[in-house]
């Protein structure tokens, strides 16, 4: 099933849209969907919106076909490699909404500019969000949180959304878990959600 649904990045432009058979209303893309838990069952509740899924590592892409079988799921395409490379492909303000839930944290200091959550990968996404369009972050590692907040809030594109305590601590019932925030529960570990929204461009 992957060579139909694989998105293919040739050196120009790539039109969201048109990669799939019905008009999608609109795009949303997930960043490292790992086991494709969350993408699957938002790509299921939203039938009307077209979702990209990266993910370069092939057993979670294996996982996610499973359910796109299982589901008869026709709204959902595979970039399968880094997702920077597609953000770079993407034409501007083309992104209603994006997730990167539970990323890699790179806890090691020297390792962390490897962290998709950098100033480069924020500048990439304000530019493909669509004005208001909907940035969910989440982690169960502490300090990569403190590092999102760092970085998305002082990056000047993003409006953290939380207005209590509950806004963070509280996964949304729209937001489906994930295979890696439950491993952090049986841990005894707490999860955090953020989201922001991309400011209108001046």
């Amino acid at each position: 099933m992957l060579p139909a649904l694989s998105v293919e990045i040739d050196g120009g432009v790539l039109q969201p849209h048109r990669l799939f058979m019905a008009q999608p209303d609109a795009v949303w893309l997930e960043i490292g969907f790992g086991g494709g838990e969350h993408l699957a069952a938002q790509a299921q509740a939203h039938p009307e919106v077209g979702f990209i899924g990266c993910e370069p590592f092939i057993n979670g892409v294996a996982q996610l076909l499973q359910a796109v079988e299982r589901n008869s799921l026709e709204n959902i395409r595979i970039f399968p490699d880094d997702a920077r490379l597609l953000l770079d492909a993407l034409p501007e303000a083309s992104v209603d909404r994006c997730f990167v839930l539970f990323p890699d944290p790179w806890p090691k200091r020297r390792h962390q500019r490897r962290r998709i959550i950098s100033p480069d990968t924020l500048d990439a996404l304000a530019r493909v969000l669509r004005d208001d369009a909907v940035l969910r972050l989440a982690s169960d590692h502490k300090e990569y949180i403190r590092w999102m907040l760092f970085h998305t809030i002082g990056h000047g594109a993003f409006d953290w959304q939380a207005r209590g305590a509950a806004d963070w601590r509280e996964r949304p019932p729209d937001w489906p878990a994930t295979r890696y925030e439950e491993k952090a529960a049986t841990r005894g570990v707490d999860s955090i959600y953020l989201a922001f929204r991309r400011r209108p461009r001046g």
